[in-house]
């Protein structure tokens, strides 16, 4: 995979680009990054790159013609997406970056001050990402937010084949707590089933305990997963979840308690 940054500020990912995951992955050939700084392709002597916005108010707008020129020289007669970085844009979220890590090149606009010129948004970018309800000084951090959320999902980049499908919000939940040594820490001990050997009991254990904790602390994602089973479902309920479920699995939950009430109409159940 290709990725290309488009930045006034292309110093900034330096560091966290030089380092940990994504630097295995580029010293690997799996993405390559490419900064471009704006300004280079800005015209006049001071290479403006942001001016006055029409019809008044405060604060600087970023000028098209700088971003164009950048985005399109760099591209050539490429296809690939070209992403803006905005407040504005669709939330990031896990699907989103699995539909992102599909794609052999990727391009980012970073913005800053108020934003960038609406010619930028209708005729030049492809999508618009948003990784939170809240605002930045400018696009960088966001595009190194999604930068390594997607180069962590290329096939090598992670140590464990499996660490990525099995992430929180992968699954569509949360994942359960984990344990190292020491066995005993300041008299905490790490659960004995961790310690029985037995990976079906402990798959099980760990399946639950994911459940609880998508339960305890966002119990909004148990509407949208979509394999939990009618089991997992009542054992949910008796937990205390009293939201629906994912329309697939609310189905199957639906005919088995009808099953259930039918069966149980004597003994007065429901």
């Amino acid at each position: 995979m290709r990725i290309d940054i488009f930045s006034i500020f292309p110093e900034m990912f330096t560091s966290p680009f030089g380092a940990s995951m994504i630097k295995r992955a580029i010293d690997r050939g799996l993405v390559e990054v490419h900064t471009h700084d704006i300004r280079a392709w800005a015209e006049g002597k001071h290479q403006m790159t942001d001016d006055t916005p029409y019809g008044g108010g405060g604060g600087m707008i970023m000028k098209p013609e700088p971003i164009f020129a950048a985005v399109e020289d760099i591209r050539g007669a490429d296809t690939c997406p070209v992403i803006l970085l905005s407040p504005q844009g669709r939330v990031l979220t896990q699907p989103i970056l699995a539909e992102l890590a599909t794609h052999d090149r990727l391009m980012f606009v970073c913005g800053r001050y108020e934003g960038v010129d609406e010619r930028v948004r209708t005729h030049l970018v492809s999508d618009e990402i948003s990784i939170g309800d809240y605002v930045l000084s400018g696009g960088e951090l966001a595009a190194m937010v999604v930068v390594d959320a997607v180069v962590r999902l290329l096939p090598g980049a992670l140590g464990y084949e499996n660490a990525a499908a099995e992430d929180s919000h992968a699954t569509g939940m949360l994942e359960g707590p984990h344990y190292t040594r020491p066995l005993n820490f300041r008299d905490w001990e790490v659960p004995d089933i961790l310690r029985s050997g037995h990976h079906a009991q402990v798959a099980a254990w760990r399946r639950r305990q994911a459940l609880l904790r998508t339960l305890q602390r966002r119990p909004d994602l148990l509407q949208t997963a979509a394999d939990i089973s009618p089991e997992e479902q009542s054992w949910l309920r008796q937990m205390g979840y009293t939201g629906p479920f994912a329309a697939k699995s609310a189905s199957k939950t639906d005919l088995s308690q009808g099953r259930k009430g039918r069966k149980g109409e004597k003994a007065g159940r429901n």
